[in-house]
Protein backbone atom coordinates (compact mmCIF):
# COMPACT_ATOMS: atom_id res chain seq x y z
CA UNK A 1 0.00 0.00 0.00
CA UNK A 2 1.11 3.42 -1.57
CA UNK A 3 0.43 5.88 1.47
CA UNK A 4 0.74 9.58 -0.02
CA UNK A 5 2.50 12.21 2.62
CA UNK A 6 2.22 15.48 2.25
CA UNK A 7 5.25 18.03 2.69
CA UNK A 8 5.05 20.29 5.23
CA UNK A 9 5.68 23.66 3.99
CA UNK A 10 7.50 24.87 7.57
CA UNK A 11 10.52 23.88 9.60
CA UNK A 12 7.90 21.98 11.87
CA UNK A 13 4.45 20.62 11.19
CA UNK A 14 1.64 21.60 13.34
CA UNK A 15 -0.76 18.37 12.92
CA UNK A 16 2.64 16.69 13.50
CA UNK A 17 4.10 18.70 16.33
CA UNK A 18 3.07 19.18 19.94
CA UNK A 19 2.46 22.92 19.48
CA UNK A 20 -1.20 24.31 20.92
CA UNK A 21 -1.12 27.96 20.08
CA UNK A 22 -3.08 30.67 22.40
CA UNK A 23 -5.32 32.60 20.40
CA UNK A 24 -8.53 35.04 21.38
CA UNK A 25 -11.97 34.04 20.04
CA UNK A 26 -13.38 37.29 17.95
CA UNK A 27 -16.38 35.89 16.61
CA UNK A 28 -18.45 32.48 17.05
CA UNK A 29 -19.90 31.24 12.99
CA UNK A 30 -21.92 28.73 12.30
CA UNK A 31 -21.64 24.92 12.69
CA UNK A 32 -18.74 24.94 15.67
CA UNK A 33 -16.46 27.16 14.08
CA UNK A 34 -14.66 30.78 15.10
CA UNK A 35 -13.11 33.47 13.84
CA UNK A 36 -9.27 33.83 16.57
CA UNK A 37 -6.53 35.56 16.41
CA UNK A 38 -3.31 34.09 17.49
CA UNK A 39 -0.55 36.77 16.61
CA UNK A 40 -1.28 40.57 15.93
CA UNK A 41 -2.56 40.23 12.48
CA UNK A 42 -3.03 36.37 12.24
CA UNK A 43 -7.13 35.32 11.88
CA UNK A 44 -7.70 32.32 11.24
CA UNK A 45 -11.30 30.14 11.21
CA UNK A 46 -10.93 26.95 13.85
CA UNK A 47 -13.58 24.70 15.44
CA UNK A 48 -15.00 25.16 18.45
CA UNK A 49 -16.60 21.93 18.43
CA UNK A 50 -15.02 20.46 21.70
CA UNK A 51 -14.97 23.01 23.93
CA UNK A 52 -17.52 26.02 25.21
CA UNK A 53 -16.21 28.81 24.38
CA UNK A 54 -16.70 32.97 23.94
CA UNK A 55 -16.27 35.72 22.35
CA UNK A 56 -13.39 37.17 23.74
CA UNK A 57 -12.37 33.91 25.37
CA UNK A 58 -8.34 32.80 25.14
CA UNK A 59 -8.68 28.99 23.71
CA UNK A 60 -5.67 26.84 23.01
CA UNK A 61 -5.66 25.89 19.20
CA UNK A 62 -3.65 22.88 17.53
CA UNK A 63 -4.01 21.89 13.95
CA UNK A 64 -7.33 23.80 13.37
CA UNK A 65 -8.89 22.64 16.68
CA UNK A 66 -9.62 24.95 19.65
CA UNK A 67 -8.90 21.75 22.59
CA UNK A 68 -9.02 24.19 25.97
CA UNK A 69 -10.28 27.33 27.37
CA UNK A 70 -7.63 28.91 29.05
CA UNK A 71 -9.04 30.93 32.75
CA UNK A 72 -9.63 34.36 32.66
CA UNK A 73 -11.10 35.22 29.22
CA UNK A 74 -14.92 36.41 28.81
CA UNK A 75 -16.92 33.05 29.39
Amino acid sequence: MIVDVPECPDEVCVTCSDVATPATVLRLLDDDMAVVRAGADDEQEVSVALVTAEVGDTVLTHAGEAIAVLPGGAG
